[in-house]
């Protein structure tokens, strides 16, 4: 059975503007206390795809079904449940399967979903200069998140967006259960 890659914008994501690479930080504390995980860290939380090619599974095990290769290393995903060796996640297009956890990374980086590129304000306001753009369905490393607002790097460049334009950032659970 031949493997197709889950969305087609996802196999072979150009990483053009603002390319990702390495990323620092967290975004806002959660507000109810994290859930006893076998990590011992909270669900949900945002994680990014170590390698170019990532098996995404129907369920905890090599044994389950592949549902499709994600082939965009740096994506950031939602983690939503977790096993020992398996993570639950949700990915910026709403899609929930199971990865390995050596093929995810903490490190944090935001994707802008929409085709149109994103302004990057020089500060957290929206009357501020424009300091560079995100292209569209491109992803960046996201440095902090503040009052709505999250700080991207890449290539050298960095700015400002506000937090509902990029996915990777709003600490709710992002995909509806049962997908």
């Amino acid at each position: 059975m031949p493997v197709k890659c889950k969305h087609r914008s996802l196999c072979g994501l150009a990483l053009g503007g603002l390319a990702a690479a390495t990323l620092l930080a967290a975004g806002p504390a959660l507000a109810q206390p994290p859930a006893t995980t076998p990590s011992g860290l909270p669900v949900p939380r945002y994680v990014v795809l170590k390698y170019g090619e990532v098996n995404a599974r129907q369920g905890p095990d090599e044994q389950h079904r592949l549902l499709w290769i994600y082939k965009a290393k740096g994506l950031p995903v939602q983690v939503v449940a977790e096993t020992r060796e398996w993570r639950r996640i949700c990915d910026p297009e709403g899609g929930l399967a199971w990865v390995h956890k050596r093929t995810t990374d903490g490190r944090r980086t935001a994707m802008r979903v929409q085709d149109s590129p994103l302004p990057l304000r020089a500060s957290p306001k929206p009357e501020s200069r424009i300091s560079a753009y995100l292209a569209g369905r491109s992803i960046a490393n996201l440095d902090k998140c503040e009052k709505g607002w999250c700080r991207l790097k890449a290539d050298g460049a960095s700015g400002w967006a506000p937090e509902d334009e990029i996915w990777g950032a709003k600490e709710t659970p992002q995909c509806p259960e049962g997908r």
